[in-house]
């Protein structure tokens, strides 16, 4: 199976390119495909370790891992977003278990959460995520907060 070679930085690390691939596809998935015309850059990408997935000498699946009370109380993972062209590889599942092991290895076994799309919430649940909030709107998208315990994963 082809797979992506992946790349874990922190912002101080990522090369011009990196940084490059990492805001065109947030801005062609988040922005342009979801239709949501939101500030993507929001002063978080310092504090964040990014995971890159490289195919084709560029950024084709991405999120970014954060340390507790970085982002959320607690370890999570966010802007998780797969180039179009690139998911019928299944390569979502290949970037969030990459993401539960990085998360693990960077900063210790904990818990880990995330503001998932709802439309995403059963992907999400097949990594063993529970859903722990009632549904509410994040740039006018309907999203649930989910958590994973280590004993989960």
């Amino acid at each position: 199976m082809e797979t992506p070679q992946w790349l874990v930085k922190p912002f101080d690390e990522l090369s011009t390119q990196n940084l490059y691939d990492i805001l065109h596809l947030r801005a062609k998935v988040f922005v342009v495909e979801q239709d949501c015309p939101y500030l993507d850059v929001d002063h978080y990408d310092q504090k964040s370790v990014h995971l890159m997935g490289v195919a084709d000498n560029r950024v084709v699946c991405y999120c970014r891992l954060f340390d507790a009370r970085n982002y959320f109380e607690t370890a999570c993972i966010g802007r998780v977003v797969i180039d179009p062209e690139y998911r019928n590889k299944k390569w979502g599942h290949l970037l969030m278990t990459e993401a539960i092991r990085e998360l693990y290895r960077l900063f210790g076994v904990q818990r880990i959460e995330i503001s998932a799309q709802c439309y995403l919430e059963q992907f999400y649940a097949s990594h063993g995520f529970v859903t722990i909030s009632e549904m509410y709107l994040e740039d006018n998208i309907p999203h649930v907060r989910m958590r994973l315990d280590p004993k989960s994963s």
